[in-house]
């Protein structure tokens, strides 16, 4: 056996060098999946933990953020909407990071959580991280990137997705 055979093991077992590649390329979207994942997931947690961010005033609130973002921000308006009910708008976005980074890891309905996500980043980039320069400081623009690929081809392997996918197909075969 050369160092690239790897014994038979399934329908996905690689036997090759060209084995191994279309393994790789066809699990290239996880590592982006648990990294985006687990960020969102733990970005939600983090702001519905925090007294502090969780409040209309005082140091590290919400409605401090969004008061000193308003007028950088590339669409103010938007600003002046989450100020209206800054906690209200901090729990939203919270439980949408929340549920946005539990659907990826799961894989269930990864299209539609990714446009989720891309939808929260593309908000925070326009307000939070709009005047970061250069540009490129800001991370916000790359998440909206990163979610890119997720939107246009959601979790095709080891997912929810994929499983509810199988069965279909065998029920109607």
């Amino acid at each position: 056996m050369t160092r690239t055979d790897v014994p038979s093991g399934g329908p996905d077992a690689p036997t090759g060098p060209s084995g191994l590649r279309e393994l790789a390329a066809r699990h290239a979207l996880l590592p982006l999946r648990i990294f985006l994942g687990v960020t969102f997931v733990y970005a939600g947690l983090d702001k519905l933990t925090d007294s502090a961010f969780l409040s209309a005033t005082g140091s590290g609130s919400i409605g401090e953020l969004m008061n000193g973002v308003r007028d950088t921000s590339a669409i103010p308006a938007m600003v002046d909407m989450a100020l209206k009910a800054p906690v209200g708008f901090a729990v939203a976005l919270a439980i949408g990071e929340l549920l946005v980074g539990l659907g990826v890891l799961a894989g269930l309905l990864t299209r539609i959580a990714s446009v989720g996500g891309a939808l929260i980043s593309l908000s925070l980039w326009l307000t939070v991280s709009w005047a970061v320069t250069p540009y490129y400081y800001g991370n916000d623009l790359i998440y909206l990137m990163a979610w890119t690929p997720l939107v246009l081809a959601g979790a095709p392997y080891l997912s929810l997705d994929s499983l509810i996918r199988s069965r279909r197909s065998r029920r109607t075969a």
